[in-house]
């Protein structure tokens, strides 16, 4: 699997606020969720385009990371927090049951 590193803006299809990518960024920083859009990271490949929504946080080669489930074929996906990440989003993931998952 090759990484396609692509910088791009984009509007949340979630909470609608307008994100400034950085060639890694995969989420929205406010609320957490993605969009399906890659079969590997970057190629804009899927054709799913379902939304991601943040379910989990885990701990791998320690480094945090958001586990997103795609609310249209219910594929998972890892990926890294970022610094700008909104905290409160965060804690609240943290909390979620499994059952809610």
């Amino acid at each position: 699997m090759t990484f396609i590193k692509k910088t791009e803006d984009f509007t949340c299809d979630h909470c609608y606020r307008n994100t400034k990518g950085d060639g890694y960024t995969n989420h929205c920083p406010v609320c957490l969720w993605s969009k399906h859009v890659d079969q590997n990271p970057g190629d804009r490949s899927s054709v799913c385009r379902g939304l991601m929504k943040p379910i989990n946080l885990l701990t791998k080669h320690g480094k945090e990371q958001i586990v997103h489930k795609c609310m249209r074929c219910h594929q998972q996906k890892n990926n890294r927090l970022s610094e700008d990440d909104d905290y409160d989003e965060i804690v609240r993931i943290m909390s979620i049951e499994p059952n809610e998952r």
